[in-house]
Parts: structure tokens; C-alpha cells; sequence
């Protein structure tokens, strides 16, 4: 890139580069196109009182564990959709390495910035319906979390509770067991690794909001990858079916979780979760259709967007934050 073009904010970064830094680092990334972060960070967060994905409506922050320090990033984008950079910027460094490699895994996991969506709008153009949903979140990546870890966990706290609790039961979780970061001020938190939890006893959990099913089924998952009888890897090769019948084995975790976790855990954007009961209802709205949504009509409508179920239910998802005015943008 033309140092002589770029704006103000791009030379800082670029010449924050060109010296030593130890408490700080910055550099750039180009995702994609196209490429929203706002769109895609909501669809990161899905609820406004998380803590672990903050967004202030221009700068998106999240504390890492980077060589097993939690570390926080900070992450902006200048230029336009068609044409993004981001500008990030990694605080609380001890040492001056190069630790580029690890954020941008992490954030090309988290933001989906190599995922290449034109097949994906190419679908929607032959369908006016979908069509006018894919034009309204242009620039939508599908997200995920950090690790197949993180997706049961989140999977697990949200099961038979509304959003919003569960959201903050993960919150109480990583306040309370994650790693702090000392350059948020101690404010913000990693997510929590099967290490922190695999030591606690139910009524630790308990004492935080979680009820006994969810407490031991948190607990026996940390304890078993923590002790190396569980690798959560060995999914990764296998297909849909093998994966979902591997994740039904473990404690805690049914069908919803099940599919949840290959979706925001695995990156498997065929996949819908058919028993989240907000995106069937949303659906079902967004189709309007008259009868009942049942499994068999489900799949139906599903079929006609191979293999994009994915982001159907990531572009609903935004849908519905924004016809509830939780999401603004412009």
C-alpha cells in the first residue's frame, strides 16, 4: 500500500510499525470484500450486555490469551466495504516479539476476514427474497469463537434460558474465572480455558447462577480436555453427522448445542440450528409462511439454500437486533 495515500489514522499505524514496541503494537489487516465490521461484530456479540465482544459503535475490543497471556485487542475499520482495512492494535505487551501470526489467526476466526462470500451472493441474486436480506447485511462475515471449547460452553449456558440470561451467566463466568487483562485496567477478561474451570466444584458454578446440569456438565468438559481424555481436534476432520453423534456423547450437550457448536464452533456454514427457538420463529416471519414450521418443513426451506444455512441464520440473526433497534448502523 502507497504510504502517500493513506489518511491520517493508516500513517500512525504504519509508522508505529516501523519502531520498537513493547507495550503496544499495531498493524493492519485486509479482509475479504466485501466487509462490515459493525454488521459483523453484532453477529459476534448477538446481545448488547455481553462483555467478552465489546463494540462502541466504531471500535470492537476483546482480551486474547496470546502465548498464554491475556493480552487485549483493539480493532477499527477505515475504508469502505468493498475496499476494508483494519486497524488493530495489541496492548499489554511485555516483550518485544512479533505476535502478528496469533492476532491475526484469532481475528480471522472471530471476524471470518478469509472467508470469501461470493458464491453466497451469487445464490441470493437468483432469489429476490433472499436477495433483499443479503443487500441490506452486505458485508456480513460468519463469525466464531475462538475454539470448539468456547462454542459448548457458550452453547451450554444458553440452553432452556433466554438470550439475555444467558449472556449473563457467560459474563458472571468470565469475570469470575477468566484472565484478566492488565492493560483494560483489570476490567476486561479472556474467555475462560478448560484449565481455569476443570478444578471447581459444582456449587462454585452454582453460586454464580448456573444450575447443577449446567455446572456439571461445564466441569466435566474443562476436566476431561484438561486431563487430555478429550481432544476437541478430533472433530474437525469428521463429517456432519459423525461430528453431531461425537458432541451428543458428551455431557450436557443435545441437538441444539450440538449444531450450534459446528456453526460458531467449526465454521460450518450448512449448518442451521433447527431448535433455537428465536431464529425458528424468525424464520417462519421472515418466510410467511401460514402452517406450522415443523422439522420437515424446515429442512425444506433450508434445502433451497445449500450450503448457506449458515448464513441464513447469521443474516436473521442481524434482522432481528435491528428490527428490535438493539443494532444500529448506518
Amino acid at each position: 500500500m502507497n504510504l502517500e495515500r493513506k489518511n491520517p489514522i493508516e500513517r500512525e499505524f504504519t509508522d508505529q510499525l516501523s519502531r520498537p514496541l513493547v507495550n503496544q503494537l499495531s498493524f493492519t489487516l485486509e479482509p475479504a470484500p466485501p466487509f462490515r465490521l459493525n454488521l459483523t461484530v453484532w453477529a459476534l456479540r448477538r446481545h448488547p450486555d455481553t462483555t467478552i465482544d465489546r463494540w462502541n459503535g466504531s471500535l470492537y475490543r476483546r482480551v486474547i490469551l496470546v502465548d498464554s497471556q491475556p493480552r487485549e485487542i483493539a480493532v477499527t475499520q477505515v475504508g469502505s466495504s468493498e475496499m476494508p482495512i483494519l486497524l488493530v492494535t495489541v496492548s499489554g505487551l511485555t516483550y518485544n516479539v512479533d505476535i502478528r501470526p496469533q492476532v491475526t489467526q484469532a481475528l480471522d476466526r472471530l471476524l471470518g476476514l478469509k472467508i470469501d462470500l461470493a458464491s453466497f451472493y451469487q445464490l441470493a441474486a437468483a432469489n429476490p427474497h433472499l436477495n433483499e436480506l443479503a443487500k441490506r447485511f452486505r458485508g456480513l462475515k460468519p463469525t466464531r469463537y475462538l475454539s470448539t471449547f468456547e462454542a459448548l460452553v457458550n452453547g451450554i449456558a444458553c440452553q432452556r434460558v433466554t438470550l439475555t440470561m444467558g449472556i449473563h451467566l457467560l459474563n458472571r463466568l468470565v469475570k469470575t474465572y477468566g484472565r484478566p487483562s492488565q492493560s483494560s485496567g483489570n476490567l476486561a477478561n479472556a474467555f475462560p480455558q478448560p484449565e481455569d474451570l476443570a478444578g471447581l466444584r459444582i456449587d462454585d458454578l452454582r453460586a454464580i447462577g448456573y444450575n447443577r446440569i449446567k455446572s456439571r456438565a461445564m466441569i466435566e468438559l474443562s476436566s476431561s480436555i484438561a486431563e487430555g481424555s478429550l481432544n476437541l481436534e478430533e472433530i474437525d476432520p469428521l463429517d456432519d453427522e459423525t461430528a453431531l453423534a461425537f458432541l451428543h456423547n458428551l455431557r450436557g450437550v443435545g441437538r441444539w448445542t450440538a449444531e450450534y457448536t459446528l456453526l460458531r464452533g467449526l465454521g460450518r456454514l450448512n449448518i442451521f440450528p433447527k431448535d433455537e427457538v428465536g431464529s425458528r420463529i424468525h424464520l417462519h416471519h421472515w418466510l410467511s409462511l401460514v402452517g406450522p414450521l415443523d422439522d420437515d418443513h424446515l429442512e425444506q426451506a433450508l434445502a433451497q439454500w445449500t450450503p448457506y444455512a449458515g448464513s441464513i441464520y447469521f443474516h436473521l440473526l442481524l434482522q432481528r437486533l435491528a428490527s428490535t433497534g438493539t443494532m444500529k448502523w448506518d
